[in-house]
């Protein structure tokens, strides 16, 4: 076996290759947080700042509410929230009830709700106002019995709070109104009525589930992840771990990645609670927005995804704002194209590394360095208590060194399971390993690198053809805001390479110029024999770009010339 884990040598003497796990329940984060940082500031929204005191108080409360309805241990609550402070006083008050929380996308349409409902046995959801309708039109087929009403103007300051419901009617054309009945609640009476005190459940972090956190179905129906609290309390240990330098109780988070994610959840929300930071709340990504949020509130750790990173550098007035606070990023949920990554880094002066990860493993497993060496292109290193390796793919034998594989992973991180899916379950995890689905090798220093997911590779007449190879060339050139390469039906080759292109504003390039530039700087199979030029691409919540969409829309493009014939 290959595993010499010679990737610990390359730790610098503060990450330990082991760490010590903190044997309670995830939810002592906050409490631990409000005793050590009590009147220090734990979130701040749109102007409004709450102490950690006050947000321990608040989940405590929420608590007491939801035992009240007669939530016991184990019974699941959806939260259906953006990045807000309810969100982060649901998710840990419901942990404190003993209840498993069910991440739930606000963008989800009903067909995706009630799914979602549905599989978990959501029996209450937390979700905003504005929302109301959505969860109300599926509510008779789920086993929802009660659902929570809060809204943005919740916890607006004064005279925000008066002036968001004429925001609110202007950009969705809807007010709200909501009256509380015997299975309708709302946040604010909670917090009004219900005593800072619930009785405690007994949990085992190791056993019982913290989350349900559901996968992101491009392929299939989503599956719900079993993460247990061990899971998510190690994971956000790790990331603490790797950012060594930060200052507990003085960092300033920026936490626009959203909660309901989990790559958002753990790297902003559980790791700013555990290490006593300040979460600067952005309900949604917006560049500008994001860009004077730096500026005024000086965040110093920014956690993203590549669109968010793109974004920013795109953004017209760039220029006109300070960065320069901004010291480590991790970005996550998609490849980091290198370009983007010293682009950042020369605009802010800050350290941007690529990490990976999985729902299934809570969700990191691999960064670079942020303090020592990296490699771009490279994931980096497996992250401290956590082994990889990569295995064929049809004998699951370890590969040598450089050759590609698929990747697999074993830690305290990875998940217990797939949520009623014990076969789903058993074909993934073997032997404790998870087999991640993406294809990779490791070098002779124990750097790993991910060439694509197994099911994304591109056979294009006899070729293997990796898309994430392809994107990075076509993000090298200058009129290139985003790309993505899929595999589209062939009937000479099987399959081709289609390049998928959002042109920077202010830019313009033929379809032959590209091709010319493609055909510079590939092997002549992996050039895209098609080039589509779109004004965006279909991304998640997170940002990661849907290439099983497009692939989709291709087949369906194929069916509908075969009926029509």
């Amino acid at each position: 076996m290959v595993e010499e884990k010679r990737w610990h040598q390359l730790y610098p003497k503060e990450i330990p290759t082991s760490i010590e796990y903190d044997e309670r329940p995830l939810y002592f984060f906050l409490k631990d947080a409000a005793s050590r940082y009590k009147e220090k500031k734990a979130l701040h929204f749109m102007g409004k700042e709450l102490t950690y005191d006050e947000v321990y108080h608040q989940a405590k409360k929420f608590a007491n509410y939801l035992q009240s309805l007669g939530i016991e241990k184990g019974d699941r609550i959806a939260i259906m929230l953006p990045n807000t402070p309810q969100s982060v006083i649901g998710y840990y008050g419901a942990l404190m009830a003993g209840a498993i929380v069910v991440q739930t996308n606000p963008l989800y349409k009903e067909r995706e709700l009630e799914y979602q409902l549905n599989d978990s046995g959501a029996k209450v959801i937390v979700c905003l106002d504005i929302l109301v309708p959505r969860v109300t039109n599926v509510k008779k087929s789920t086993q929802l019995e009660h659902v929570i009403v809060t809204g943005i103007k919740d916890y607006l300051p004064f005279p925000k709070n008066l002036i968001y419901p004429f925001i609110q009617k202007k950009q969705y054309n809807m007010v709200v109104k909501v009256e509380e009945s015997a299975d309708t609640h709302l946040w604010t009476s909670i917090l009004d009525r219900a005593e800072a005190n619930y009785t405690e459940v007994h949990v085992n972090p190791t056993e019982d589930i913290a989350l349900l956190q559901y996968t992101g179905g491009t392929t299939g129906f989503p599956k719900g992840v079993m993460l247990t609290h061990r899971n998510l309390v190690a994971n956000a240990q790790m990331c603490d771990s790797w950012i060594y330098k930060t200052k507990k109780g003085e960092e300033v988070v920026l936490g626009v990645l959203p909660f309901f994610h989990v790559y958002g959840m753990t790297a902003v929300m559980n790791l700013s609670i555990l290490s006593g930071a300040k979460m600067v709340l952005l309900p949604k990504f917006d560049a500008t927005e994001v860009l004077k949020t730096i500026q005024k509130l000086r965040p110093t750790l920014f956690p993203g995804a590549p669109t968010i990173y793109i974004g920013i550098l795109n953004h017209p007035d760039l220029k006109k704002y300070d960065l320069s606070s901004i010291q480590a990023c991790i970005s996550g949920s998609a490849p980091l194209p290198v370009e983007v990554q010293e682009k950042f880094e020369k605009v802010t002066g800050g350290c941007l590394v690529e990490g990976y990860g999985l729902t299934e493993s809570s969700p990191v497993t691999h960064a670079n360095l942020i303090y020592g060496n990296r490699i771009s292109g490279s994931i980096g290193l497996p992250w401290p208590d956590t082994d990889a390796k990569i295995l064929n793919m049809e004998t699951y034998e370890e590969v040598e060194l450089g050759d590609v594989g698929e990747l697999a992973v074993k830690g305290p991180q990875i998940m217990k399971g797939y949520w009623n899916k014990p076969e789903d379950t058993e074909n993934t995890l073997i032997d404790g390993w998870l087999l991640t689905g993406d294809l990779g090798y490791m070098d002779e220093n124990g750097y790993f690198y991910v060439v694509d997911r197994k099911k994304d590779m591109i056979i294009a007449g006899g070729y293997n053809i990796y898309p994430r190879e392809v994107e990075e060339v076509l993000y090298e050139h200058e009129a290139i805001l985003e790309a993505v390469v899929a595999g589209v039906p062939d009937p000479y080759r099987g399959e081709t390479v289609k390049a998928y292109v959002v042109l920077k504003e202010g830019h313009a390039i033929t379809e032959k110029e590209l091709n010319n530039y493609c055909r510079d700087n590939l092997a002549a199979y992996k050039v895209p024999r098609i080039y589509e030029f779109r004004d965006e691409l279909p991304k998640t919540a997170v940002g990661k770009i849907l290439r099983r969409q497009l692939v989709d829309e291709e087949k369906q493009k194929t069916q509908d010339k075969v009926t029509t014939t």
